[in-house]
């Protein structure tokens, strides 16, 4: 087994914390010895999971009932959730990934729905008091602290109030910096496992050619409305990609994200993106964590211009208005005639949460020169089911109210809501549905909202 000794540290200023170090270094199957049925226990998320403790957790099922494990999505495949493992471990998820979907709508898992911004503050609070935090972290630096890498925002907190802290320790974690270190003191085992962190590509293998046409259009659309020394919330996925592929003629753009992917990394060697014309941070990329690739692990390494923070500071609404031209850029399943939003279910079935989109949404409308963006498709990708619609499904959640609303943005174009009418609303919205479900859209709005 690895220790750490004089020579793997830049500048040694205290032997004693290096003696620690080593005297708390285990096996994960050592170290997770302390985890006992009836246990609270909280999992680093996204592509920061420590899967080498998680499959020491899971090892030892046989001895163990109703331990509850809490995360928001976990990217890799999750062993704890397959079926007949319910009776050993209870996931309660802040946010549905896909690899926990079945299990949350077939009753072996439970959904907490819940603002990203106050999911840390359950922990703050000692709302949820975890009796084990498993956590990956980078190596120590010469001082004694480790840093949590690409996943801040949704598990320092939780960590700090952990009643016992296991930590893998991988020299793959990048040293990301802010408010993002935890000392070895503060660690209670610690596993040394070098492997790659899990990545989590841009590109939908899904997409049809069709679909990135519609997704381009979105794109320009959206960068249309960006202006010069604006601050971004961006993203991953499509829409995202498709609006940073527009933004090369840009001036002075600023990042303050939930989280971030490849996508930014281009723009920032550019200059395109440098923070300058911030007025929260100036010069800063503000995170909670990142899910992306090699590219952004190695961009993140060391690099001073990106600061990490727990997502109850990143997700504030408050802090996010602070931002002046804070444009928010956020999807949706369906939304209704009136500008009712649903991001988190298709009908009575969970699919993913509310994440931070009402966070931002809200931060976006009260920065000065601020723009918050629901974007869609107008249309399912077969084309056969209209994503804007007279009602919402029967059991579908409203994660955003018609009262948050500003701009909607499908391939069709740009529907401004704030301000307007029940009636202007649904002729805005119309206007932007597909072409080929306007007929439906319009007899409803005759009917039922008398237009």
């Amino acid at each position: 087994m690895m220790t750490v000794d004089d020579k793997k540290i830049r500048k040694p200023l205290n032997a004693g914390w290096i003696q620690k170090y080593n005297s708390k270094t285990v096996s994960a199957e050592k170290a997770l010895e302390v985890l006992k049925s009836g246990d609270k226990v909280i999992i680093q998320p996204g592509c920061a999971a420590p899967f080498e403790l998680i499959k020491a957790m899971v090892a030892k099922k046989d001895e163990l009932q109703d331990v509850i494990v809490y995360h928001i999505l976990v990217v890799g495949d999750l062993p704890y959730l397959q079926p007949g493992m319910e009776k050993h471990f209870k996931h309660k998820a802040f946010f549905i990934g896909g690899n926990a979907r079945k299990a949350v709508n077939e009753g072996r898992s439970e959904f907490i729905p819940i603002f990203l911004s106050e999911v840390t503050m359950l922990f703050k609070k000692n709302i949820i008091v975890p009796d084990i935090a498993l956590i990956q972290v980078s190596p120590p630096d010469e001082h004694g602290f480790c840093s949590y890498g690409i996943d801040v925002g949704n598990i320092k907190t939780p960590a700090e109030k952990a009643k016992v802290v296991i930590a893998q320790v991988n020299p793959e974690m990048p040293r990301g910096l802010g408010n993002s270190f935890i000392h070895v003191n503060k660690l209670d085992y610690i596993v040394e496992h070098e492997a790659p962190l899990l990545e989590l590509p841009q590109v939908d293998p899904d997409s049809t050619p069709e679909m990135l046409k519609i997704y381009d259009k979105i794109g320009q659309y959206i960068a249309e409305m960006i202006e010069d020394g604006s601050t971004l919330q961006m993203g991953i996925g499509a829409i995202p990609d498709s609006v940073l592929k527009y933004l090369h003629n840009h001036k002075d753009l600023g990042i303050h994200t939930e989280m971030f992917s490849d996508g930014i990394v281009e723009l920032v060697e550019e200059g395109i993106i440098n923070g300058e014309k911030k007025t929260l941070h100036p010069g800063k990329i503000i995170a909670g964590f990142c899910l992306g690739t090699k590219k952004s692990y190695d961009f993140i390494d060391n690099n001073p211009v990106i600061e990490f923070h727990p997502q109850e500071y990143v997700n504030d609404p408050f802090i996010i208005s602070k931002n002046n031209k804070m444009v928010a850029i956020n999807s949706a399943i369906e939304i209704d005639l009136t500008g009712q939003v649903c991001s988190d279910s298709i009908g009575t079935r969970f699919y993913s949460g509310i994440g931070g989109q009402v966070d931002f949404i809200r931060g976006a409308a009260h920065s000065e020169g601020g723009k918050p963006i629901i974007a869609l498709p107008a249309a399912t990708k077969d084309g056969k089911i209209s994503r804007i619609v007279p009602t919402l499904k029967p059991g579908a959640g409203v994660v955003t109210s018609r009262g948050d609303v500003h701009y909607v943005v499908t391939e069709y174009g740009v529907a401004e809501l704030y301000g307007k009418t029940v009636q202007e609303r649904a002729k805005a919205l119309i206007g932007v549905a597909h072409p080929k479900f306007r007929d439906e859209l319009n007899e409803y709005a005759r009917e039922v909202l008398h237009i």
